[in-house]
């Protein structure tokens, strides 16, 4: 037995059920590239979820953590206060566009981000009620649960969740949803259900994640800014996944030209330290008492000092423009291979930046969901030694989240495994061609 199964055991016997993975248990990391215990080397687009931006153990996130590590490792903000979280806050302030002033906080993940970002709401507009969408993915705690528009594996046996959180539906490919019939849905909800008077904030992910990579349209994000100024609703920019370069600018919603009032940020901010933070208009954040705020680990001195160094990194290595530049040689594989193949179970490629994603449908009339072939990818590109994700509500989608500092021989090496994967499990998963009954 091998040093994989052995772990595989180990780990069947001390983890918690419900903590899936996958059976690669990595030994080491560098750059876009990982190798596991049995020695198989991996190109890795899933980056730890959209974390590694800058890739596993970029030499400067390490100096700047190793240089921290020897200072001090944790005083609590609340208690000794440091100036390198106030550096940062100040750096997020800037990039942040709200059309105001701003205000940061810091904490460590991504749902904490998000209860803080609907408490401040809260607080500030002095209402209870959100309003989130179907697809949304906004973490793991009660209230992140109750905001994504997901049942499983995420809210199933875990409810009841928190009282007045609404969902109107996410325009999506295959979903027969766009953008009018989103923004009626939400009309329709602040006139039958819920009073905008009763509404603290909108909250919507500019391009899903779990959801299956779906861009929102500028029109919806503008749709969302002029409601939240009619009514007075707090409009919070999920950034935790597309955030910090991903798809070739700092902000996913800067591409719509939308100002948000409120924005989270992890993942990708602190180069695989776990750091988080929510950014937004100083009269909003204010709203909040003293010492209403916060946490013991909140803007872990280690976690702030590699967040630093990425901000460094994406600008001195234009890690945007980068960005760009892979979304454009990934996305031209694969519609060259969907010309090229007629492959018409690749339903739809969604690029932006290097936040890539592609669909799997049947040949059906009504172009169903083709989980079992995506799954099948999945498996022939991590026989070949690439890791890619799935994702989507519908579980049928490809996620393709390289690390923004891939080599360039590195990526041709990867792009080449996904073709012969993706030619792979086409020929293995049998079409559906029948039609509905």
């Amino acid at each position: 037995m091998g040093q994989g199964h052995a772990l595989r055991a180990r780990q069947q016997n001390a983890v918690a059920a419900g903590v899936a993975t996958k059976a690669i248990f990595a030994e080491r990391a560098a750059n876009a590239e990982l190798w596991d215990v049995e020695g198989r080397r991996f190109i890795d687009f899933a980056a730890g979820i959209a974390v590694n931006n800058t890739g596993h153990r970029h030499p400067h996130v390490m100096r700047a953590v190793a240089e921290q590590a020897l200072q001090f490792t944790h005083t609590c903000f609340h208690v000794a206060p440091y100036e390198s979280y106030i550096r940062l806050a100040e750096r997020l302030n800037a990039i942040v566009d709200t059309g105001e002033d701003n205000r940061t906080m810091l904490v460590t993940t991504g749902a904490e981000a998000v209860e803080n970002a609907i408490k401040i709401a809260r607080a500030y507009t002095k209402r209870s009620a959100v309003i989130a969408f179907t697809g949304a993915f906004h973490g793991r705690t009660m209230m992140g649960m109750a905001l994504t528009g997901k049942v499983a594996p995420y809210k199933k046996g875990f409810g009841p969740f928190p009282a007045e959180i609404f969902h109107v539906p996410f325009p999506a490919a295959f979903s027969g949803v766009d953008v009018a019939a989103s923004l009626r849905a939400l009309d329709h909800l602040l006139a039958s259900d819920v009073d905008p008077d009763r509404v603290a904030a909108f909250i919507v992910e500019p391009i899903q994640g779990e959801g299956g990579f779906n861009a929102a349209p500028p029109a919806l994000l503008q749709g969302l800014r002029e409601r939240a100024d009619r009514y007075g609703i707090v409009l919070i920019a999920d950034e935790i996944q597309a955030g910090m370069a991903r798809t070739g600018t700092m902000l996913a919603i800067e591409h719509s030209g939308v100002n948000p009032d409120l924005v989270t940020l992890a993942k990708g901010l602190a180069g695989g330290f776990p750091l988080s933070a929510l950014v937004g208009k100083a009269t909003i954040m204010n709203a909040a008492l003293p010492g209403g705020l916060g946490g013991t680990y909140a803007g872990n001195p280690i976690s702030v000092a590699a967040a630093n160094a990425v901000l460094d990194v994406i600008e001195t290595e234009g890690l945007c423009a980068r960005a760009t530049w892979i979304g454009e040689r990934v996305g031209a594989l694969l519609n060259d291979l969907a010309a090229r193949q007629g492959l018409e179970r690749l339903g739809d490629v969604r690029v932006n930046g290097a936040m890539i994603g592609f669909e799997l449908v049947e040949a059906t009339p009504g172009r169903d969901a083709a989980p079992q072939l995506t799954s099948q990818i999945v498996a022939e590109a991590e026989q070949r030694g690439l890791i890619v994700l799935s994702c989507g509500v519908r579980y049928n989608v490809i996620r393709l989240l390289p690390p923004l500092t891939i080599e360039e021989p590195v990526l041709d090496e990867a792009l080449r495994i996904l073709e012969a994967s993706i030619e792979a499990a086409f020929a293995t998963v049998p079409a559906a061609h029948r039609a509905k009954a």
